[in-house]
This record gives structure tokens, sequence and C-alpha cells, in this order.
């Protein structure tokens, strides 16, 4: 009997079932919509390029302008990509004792995880405006990836804050282009990450007591979490000691990524986006969340998300200000050259490191 850890129908069938549907509008004004953000995301390829100074080689990744439907769908398959290793892992431990008890209960196991994914991501599909997708396959020849831009949220959004459509587009596609280009220019940063996916999926402990006393831990933690007593997330409650390591690695990574793209889409004056001291004025209020929903981005770990787009956004402007674009650069040379976690929160550190000095 076959198993898996996830049932992917059950989660596509929960997060479709639970998706709000977007904000009101014509077919025609759909139409202009998605017309409007494939313009803006062409506009933006040429200033992330002066801007970043990065050099992509041949054809960059796919951009896809969806619903929120297909979000969800591109997250289901990044997520089975993402999870694949670790469900062979699974796999390989059920074989040890493959009874009929064992089998019936990897199933139900499946189908619950199924259902909380579902759950998370029709929570998640509403707030996501674009997303860059590193571990989708690229075609022939052709570069990994693609970039999702969600159209009825950006809309949705625009008109929340009521600020001016076309720059807020242009703006939201000069970060995504600007992730685009990272992995593009970047070429052997997908394979850094899938190795730090595969380094996690080696000390996870698929151990059934061990999973027992996390689970124990975790529900304390979360208590305290929501007390306030600490801050903690569901992310947080999963790592075993030893994966620590990989996670902090996996996190400076990130935050140099969202970091690096959140300098870029203001680095473009009034000059290209006339509206852009507003923008980033209002949006910068949204990212906070309010009352239920602030809990639930806290132990989602959305929290630890809106700290990425700060620490890596003052790590790179630090090191601008020391050493120019081109010094910065020099962080995607190697992923030796890549900052620590430490190294984020303290940029002179890898200032230090990487050109000798800070000043």
């Amino acid at each position: 009997m076959a198993t898996t850890m996830v049932d992917w129908n059950v989660a596509s069938q929960t997060a479709r079932r639970l998706v709000k549907p977007g904000p009101e509008i014509s077919r025609a004004g759909a139409q202009s919509a998605v017309a409007a953000l494939r313009e803006a995301a062409v506009r933006a390829e040429a200033y992330v390029a002066e801007v970043t100074e990065l050099r992509v080689p041949g054809p960059t990744a796919p951009v896809l302008v969806v619903d929120r439907p297909g979000w969800i769908q591109a997250n289901l398959d990044g997520f089975r990509h993402i999870v694949a290793p670790l469900a062979d892992k699974f796999n390989d431990r059920l074989g040890e004792n493959p009874s009929q008890m064992q089998q019936t209960m990897a199933q139900v196991g499946a189908r619950v995880t199924g259902v909380e994914i579902g759950a998370l991501l029709s929570y998640l599909s509403p707030k996501v405006l674009g997303q860059f997708d590193p571990f989708h396959p690229g075609a022939d020849g052709e570069p990994g990836g693609r970039l999702l831009l969600v159209a009825p949220n950006i809309v949705h959004v625009e008109r929340e804050l009521q600020i001016d459509p076309a720059d807020f587009r242009l703006w939201v596609c000069l970060h995504e282009e600007t992730h685009r280009v990272q992995f593009t220019a970047v070429p052997w940063l997908r394979d850094h990450l899938n190795g730090l996916i595969a380094k996690l999926v080696s000390t996870a402990d698929l151990d059934a007591d061990a999973m027992a006393d996390m689970i124990k831990t975790a529900a304390q933690k979360i208590g305290d979490g929501l007390r306030g007593d600490q801050e903690v997330s569901i992310v947080d409650l999963i790592q075993t000691p030893e994966q620590r390591e990989t996670v902090d690695a996996m996190t400076a990574v990130m935050s140099l990524l969202e970091g690096h793209a959140d300098v870029v889409m203001d680095s473009v004056g009034p000059d290209v986006i006339p509206s852009i001291v507003q923008i980033r004025r209002k949006f910068n209020v949204r990212r906070q969340g309010q009352g239920f929903d602030k809990i639930i981005r806290k132990l989602l770990g959305l929290d630890a998300k809106i700290r990425q787009y700060r620490d890596g956004a003052a790590f790179c402007r630090r090191v601008l200000d020391r050493v120019g674009m081109a010094g910065l650069n020099e962080a995607w040379t190697s992923a030796e050259t890549l900052p620590s976690k430490d190294e984020i929160a303290f940029p002179d550190l890898w200032l230090n490191r990487v050109h000798g000095t800070a000043a």
C-alpha cells in the first residue's frame, strides 16, 4: 500500500474550499490589471539590472500573473518539491514497520497534514502580492524558477491603501524582479538552498517518541508565546537542536534576499515612481497586522518574515554605505561569501571578513 506524508489532493481541495474571493472587478478591469502588471514587470527588468549591477545570462524565468487559486497551486507544487526528500525518508522508515496499523495511521496522518497545509495556504493566499518560486523546473535550456504576481491581491491593496495603481504595481514588480535576478544571475544559489534543505532532512528525527516529546514541548511554548512570555512560532517548534545551525544559515540567506529586494525597490526615486514615499509609509503600517491576525502571523512565523525584510535591508544599506554596490555583490560570489545570521545583525563583521574593513 503506497503512503505519503501529505495528501496533496486533500491540501488542494481544502485550500480552494476555504480561500476567500478576490475584490469585485469587472472582466475588462481584470484584463486591464493583468496587462498592466505584465507591462510593469517588463519595465522593472531594466531598473533592477541598473541598480543591482547583476547580469542575467540568457533568458530569465517566466512571469505569471495569477489569481489566488493559481498561487495556491503553485505553492503546493513548491511544497511537494521541498518535502520530497523528507517524504522519501518517511517511507523508508515506514518500510521498517510495514504493519497494517502503521500504514493506516500514516494515511490518516497524511490527510490531516493535507488539511493543515490547505488551511495555511488559504489563509496566506489573500496576503501575498508576488513571489519568486526558485524551485520550479525550467524548460530545456532555460533557467528554473518563475515569478508569480497575484493580481487580485495587488488590486485589493492599492484600493485599501488608496494609492496610485500604476505606481504600486511597478513598485511590487521591482521587488519580485529583484528575486528573479538574484536566482538567475547567481546560478549556484538554487542548489545552495536545496543543499540546506537536504541537510535539514538528514537531521530530521521521525521517531514517534521523539515527535511526541516535541509536540508536548510545543504546546507549552505556544502558550508562552501567546502570553507574550517569549517570541515563538510554529516554525521554531519543529527544529531539533541539530537543525539550528542549518536553519540559521537559511535565515541569513532569506534575510539577504528579502532585504536586497527591499533596498532595490526603494532605490528608484519619485522620477520613476512619483508616490513612492507615500506607498512605503502606508505599506509599512499594513505589514504590522492587527488583532487576531497579528496572533496568527506570530504563530506562523510571519513576524520573522517581516524581520527578514528589516534586518536584511539594514545589512544591505550599511554595506552599500561602506563599499558600494560592487562591494555588496561580493556576497553573491560563493556560498562562503554569503553573510551569516550574526553578520546580518552586525554588518561590520561581514565587511571585516570579506573586505577586510568596516570603514
